[in-house]
């Protein structure tokens, strides 16, 4: 039997999940091959050697949650996106997924829409793409939504990096370059908020892999470069049934973040009090406040959503290095649970 013959009758399930890593976690991912039209199964690993289990007791359950088709390897091959189990089928410590499906379950009637704004910094060595080898780009200012090569760097990488999430039937709508030469952002939404979750996960396993092609590095740190430069977020545009149809609601629910801002913050990312400092269109993370078309607030209202009387609100605190499944499910437990 050929090689092309085997490959047509199997296919490979690339299983990824997040690992123990703190206060960052990081992805992990290892290749199962499966017979064609087998659903991928359960599957275990070594949780000594991700931060989430002692030697002496190492195994841990990955459980397949989310499928897509699998853009790098083509044909009938898959990415899987697991939650993390123990060895007793209980919920790991690490895996904060199953809180977010809870959440997701408990207020599925109103209808939590969530679209998130994930923006990157590409490194080459340890320095920005595109940056001098010696000192500083010019000042920001031309870099966001920019063309040309002299303000660019790493389109090419950024372009295949959304036909692979188009491939895989993300939802994704869309991408451009970032205030800080070198930095990119791809928005993926407006779904629930569990599926933009496995989504945002997807994405990023497929940006640092098609890096990884280009020699280059990403970084979703918070404050990539210290000084005079703006930081990395993921903001988290947000709305219910009710705040599609009622801009009093929108209010609400700022009203509503502002009560757990502390948990909130607490929970949206390491390294937030190094951009969250009031500068560089954020609000200081020691403070909290809303208003309509404002980017130096917590959450912004945008000028639209005050015109058509109905909408959304975009909460801006989250960082480029947030856990989704966090983020997703502390402001649909906020929101929901108090504006009803």
């Amino acid at each position: 039997m050929t090689s092309y013959q085997t490959e047509a009758i199997r296919y490979k399930a690339e299983y990824i999940w997040v690992d123990g890593t703190e206060p960052t976690p990081l992805l992990r991912s290892k290749t199962k091959i499966l017979e064609a039209g087998q659903e991928p199964p359960l599957w275990g690993f070594d949780g000594s050697s991700t931060n989430q289990a002692p030697g002496d007791s190492s195994d841990c359950v990955l459980k397949p949650v989310y499928v897509c088709h699998d853009p790098i390897r083509g044909g009938d091959n898959k990415l899987v996106v697991c939650e993390v189990l123990t060895v007793d089928m209980e919920v790991h410590p690490s895996n904060t997924r199953a809180k977010c499906a809870a959440t997701a379950e408990e207020y599925s009637a109103q209808k939590p829409l969530f679209g998130l704004e994930q923006e990157y910094t590409l490194f080459d060595g340890n320095k920005p793409l595109g940056w001098p080898d010696q000192g500083f780009p010019g000042p920001q200012g031309p870099y966001y939504c920019s063309v040309g090569a002299n303000n660019v760097a790493g389109r090419k990488l950024v372009e295949e990096h959304l036909d692979a999430c188009l491939a895989a039937g993300l939802a994704v709508s869309g991408i451009n370059a970032e205030v800080m030469p070198g930095q990119w952002e791809f928005q993926v939404g407006p779904v629930g908020p569990l599926e933009v979750s496995d989504q945002l996960i997807i994405a990023r396993w497929l940006l640092d892999r098609i890096a990884e092609e280009h020699g280059v590095s990403v970084s979703f740190a918070s404050k990539p470069v210290k000084g005079d430069w703006n930081g990395a977020g993921c903001h988290t545009n947000f709305s219910t049934n009710a705040m599609r149809e009622s801009f009093d609601k929108c209010v609400e629910a700022c009203e509503a973040l502002g009560e757990k801002a502390d948990l909130h913050i607490a929970n949206y990312g390491a390294g937030i009090e190094d951009r969250l400092t009031g500068l560089h269109e954020t609000c200081s993370y020691k403070e909290f406040k809303y208003g309509v078309s404002d980017r130096g607030a917590s959450i912004r209202i945008p000028w639209q959503v005050k015109q058509d009387g109905k909408g959304y609100i975009e909460d801006r605190r989250p960082n480029a290095n947030c856990d989704p499944y966090k983020v997703t499910q502390l402001i649909t437990e906020t929101v929901c649970s108090k504006i009803g």
